[in-house]
């Protein structure tokens, strides 16, 4: 099992019998948990029944399985966000065992692992691939999960973009990627708040993930603690955040206590985003 569930998080009882798809519900090998799958254990503890998308099924199912460890309940399914009727037939699977869904967190992205590269070496190709997971299949997803919540009138959106989006960040594919999630969230705030329906978005900034910190593994013969103290020297609480802290802050704002809260862009950072200059 991977890091131990923080208990201090949970708020016991905020999803009981809420039913969550989590797309990036697995997460990329390596140290350490990444925000996808700490995102679907915390909504699991705390009473939902969590379903985790993820194009690797193993990933997925590690996830679920983890959750059917910690006595929550989840499931698993197979889906390429790239692939649009991978997208529909996850949410078909969903309505058929459960009949809705009330929490949809969207959490696939890549930069470095998808080749990604400053704009002056970007290539179409690869521009287009880092896009295409980044934004267009969260649109997708979006798209087809707001046809259920429109319905049942009710449902809440968490979009993981990143501070990459508004800080300085060289890779050109991954910062307008995410800089789109934050548009696409805004804009289904605003339409679709008459239907019963919030959406909001998390700036996770340098964080200890599994797909944060491997690529950057020997890079320039970098070590992982070089990599590692690099990174926490740019935070101003002193050190990077993890997957807890990003999924503390998307379950808290799809639940009932952040019930009037729609179109935020809430970063999760260590103040980061507050070093200017």
């Amino acid at each position: 099992m991977s890091d131990p569930l923080p208990r201090e998080l949970v708020s016991p009882g905020r999803f009981t019998d809420k039913i969550a798809v989590v797309f990036g519900g697995g997460q990329t090998p390596g140290e350490g948990i990444g925000n996808g799958r700490a995102t679907a254990r915390l909504l699991a503890a705390e009473g939902a029944v969590v379903v985790a998308v993820d194009r690797d099924r193993d990933r997925a199912e590690a996830t679920a399985a983890e959750i059917r460890a910690e006595g929550g309940r989840a499931e698993a399914i197979a889906a390429d966000i790239t692939v649009t009727d991978d997208i529909d037939r996850a949410f078909s699977t969903v309505l058929e065992r459960f009949g809705r869904v009330d929490v949809l967190h969207n959490n696939v992205g890549v930069s470095l692992a998808a080749g990604d590269s400053p704009l002056e070496e970007i290539d179409a190709e690869t521009f287009e691939r880092v896009t295409r997971i980044n934004l267009t299949g969260m649109v997708m997803s979006c798209r087809r999960g707001l046809e259920i919540m429109r319905e049942q009138r009710s449902g809440v959106i968490v979009n993981i973009s990143s501070t990459a989006a508004v800080l300085r960040y060289p890779n050109i594919a991954y910062k307008t990627s995410k800089a789109g999630v934050i548009a696409l969230t805004e804009s289904i705030a605003i339409e679709n708040a008459h239907y019963g329906v919030r959406a909001n978005c998390l700036l996770p900034g340098l964080m200890a993930t599994p797909m944060a910190i491997e690529p950057r593994v020997g890079r320039g013969g970098r070590s992982r603690e070089d990599v590692v103290r690099e990174r926490d020297s740019h935070v101003p609480l002193g050190r990077m955040g993890s997957g807890w802290d990003t999924a503390a802050a998307a379950v808290f704002l799809a639940s009932e206590h952040a019930r009037f809260i729609t179109g935020v862009a809430l970063r999760v950072d260590g103040g980061q985003c507050l070093l200017v200059g």
